[in-house]
């Protein structure tokens, strides 16, 4: 029985192997009756038992290098890695997990044995359950069918690379063998919605878990259409929550007591009902520009690391991805970073008639009694905090997942629901940790450069908050800062949803908006919580 589909250390294919001559890749339509048993799974494949314990016995030996009589975690992701699984769908960790029964860190040959076992009756389940005209293949009709039964929906293109990434002799059907073989080491629940999510990872290009634009998107639609369906979600979003951000920025620039009912009061006197907006229309307008460069510079990053590492855009790693994405939220923040400053000047400036400046004239002001440098004014803790959020993000968003997938799923794979939740728990966690430096940021983008009190840089600015305000100085506005969390996200994936619709981007793209990843330049522009959802949906390939 030869098993080849991922490099698995083959079993000699022969006639012996194969009674009634059978060519592998054959349909082989089981008739036994009753409920599926191991004999099912044996005639499907046309393997004996003592066929099937070889195999079994084989594959257990190859990952065993050592010859120790047992697997821990460095053989397993030592084994996937030799059959050349790429990192971006590897399971290890919970392959270990599900494999150890008694969960001492092993696995040992019976536990191994009993894994394959499960694994392969469920396989089988599901291989029948597609399988609607029994005939021992799955045609990539019903395979279409299956996916659409649970909600899922995907176009010729997608469908085609399906049945590509799993018919590994090319005849455009899937018999049972080579099914088993593209799923076996997968330790989730084998539901259609888990196989998809699994194929997803194959098909898509991520950083760390969290899935994002699949690479030649192209070949479905212009991006173009991923940035205005993003733009028009960031645009919602951003206006709903465009109050809470307001009153944020004027707490945080507070350096006496801040409380949040005398601040909304003050807003309200300044601007009625409308100055609880004040600074959206720019906060708005640096949607698609920030997302479009970020988008941009990444993909060029990607290129650069790649031909440093000898490697493929696609195999970059995690870590490549992570100062990839790192340095393309840098350039984005930085390229936009005056349109923030003049925003936090608007949102903060003091008027008792409710009469604001316009964005020209106040521009004009700073450009001429301060200098085009003042522009930047904030910068540095701007883009400090960037990679520190990322990786506290990234290693949250990991542990919440696994949390959920552990307890609250039971090993299946994380819907869009629960990915969205890890996301904004994870980006909410991440934004508190580097909440100081937001707070440095505003204070220094909130006062004119050339005056006697005005701080000059930021060690003056953290000096003078903690000698004067204490350690809670550096989170003032911290609280409406997290209540965005929720409603951002909830309005973003509304919203997002409805323009999926409309631009006709099919399933895989709302996929990708609560596949989410860690938007790297989310502290930087004080929207963190809609960095999780927007960061894709605004076509940002990180």
């Amino acid at each position: 029985m030869s098993v080849e589909h991922k490099n698995f250390p083959a079993v000699a294919a022969t006639a012996d192997n194969h009674p009634q001559g059978r060519r592998p890749g054959c349909c082989n339509p089981v008739k036994k009756p009753g409920p599926v048993s191991m004999d099912h799974v044996l005639s499907a494949l046309q393997e004996t038992k003592e066929e099937r314990e070889i195999r079994i016995r084989s594959l257990f030996s190859f990952f065993d290098a050592a010859n120790v009589g047992y697997l821990d975690y460095p053989q397993i992701e030592a084994g996937l890695s030799a059959l050349q699984i790429p990192a971006e769908y590897k399971y290890a960790k919970d392959l270990l997990m599900v494999c150890d029964r008694n969960k001492d860190g092993r696995v040992d040959y019976q536990e191994f044995r009993r894994y394959m076992d499960d694994k392969e009756l469920e396989l089988y389940r599901i291989f029948q359950a597609i399988d609607v005209e029994h005939s021992g293949c799955i045609l990539p009709e019903e395979l279409w069918d299956a996916l659409v039964k649970a909600g899922i929906h995907m176009d010729d293109d997608e469908l085609a690379s399906f049945v590509e990434h799993v018919d590994k002799d090319n005849n455009g059907i899937i018999t049972f063998e080579e099914w088993r073989d593209f799923l076996l080491l997968y330790p989730h629940e084998a539901t259609i919605e888990n196989i998809y999510h699994y194929w997803e990872r194959v098909y898509l290009v991520d950083i760390g878990e969290h899935a994002v634009i699949p690479e030649g998107i192209s070949k479905h639609v212009h991006a173009s259409k991923y940035l205005i369906a993003g733009a028009v979600a960031g645009t919602a979003s951003r206006t709903a929550t465009a109050p809470l951000d307001r009153l944020k920025v004027v707490l945080q620039v507070q350096t006496g007591p801040a409380r949040i009912v005398p601040a909304l009061k003050n807003i309200w006197r300044e601007g009625g009902f409308l100055g609880f907006f004040r600074g959206n229309g720019l906060n708005v307008m640096k949607v698609a520009p920030e997302s479009a460069i970020k988008f941009y510079t990444y993909e060029m990053l990607k290129t650069v690391i790649g031909d440093i590492k000898g490697e493929q855009m696609a195999d970059i790693g995690t870590s490549g991805r992570l100062i990839a994405g790192g340095l393309a939220g840098a350039v984005a923040q930085t390229a936009i970073y005056p349109m923030d400053l003049v925003k936090t000047r608007l949102q903060t400036f003091a008027c008792e008639s409710g009469k604001v400046p316009s964005l020209g004239k106040l521009s004009k002001d700073i450009w001429v009694h301060e200098g085009p440098r003042a522009f930047y004014r904030g910068v540095v803790p701007s883009l400090l905090g960037i990679i520190p959020y990322a990786g506290i993000d990234l290693a949250a968003y990991e542990a919440l997942k696994d949390v959920s997938k552990r307890y609250i799923l039971h090993d299946g794979e994380p819907g869009p629901f629960v990915q969205l939740g890890c996301g904004t728990i994870s980006g909410a966690l991440g934004a508190t940790c580097v909440y100081p430096l937001q707070v440095i940021r505003t204070r220094l983008q909130a006062q004119r450069a050339n005056t006697s009190s005005s701080y000059k840089g930021m060690s003056d600015v953290f000096r003078k908050t903690l000698q004067n305000e204490g350690l809670r100085g550096f989170y003032k506005g911290l609280f409406p800062n997290l209540l965005k969390v929720v409603p951002t996200a909830g309005i973003t994936y509304l919203v997002y949803e409805t323009m999926k619709k409309s631009l006709d981007l099919g399933f895989l793209l709302s996929k990708l908006v609560f596949s989410g990843m860690s938007e790297l330049t989310g502290f930087a522009t004080g929207e963190p919580e809609a960095g999780k959802v927007a960061a894709v949906a605004v076509a940002t390939h990180v």
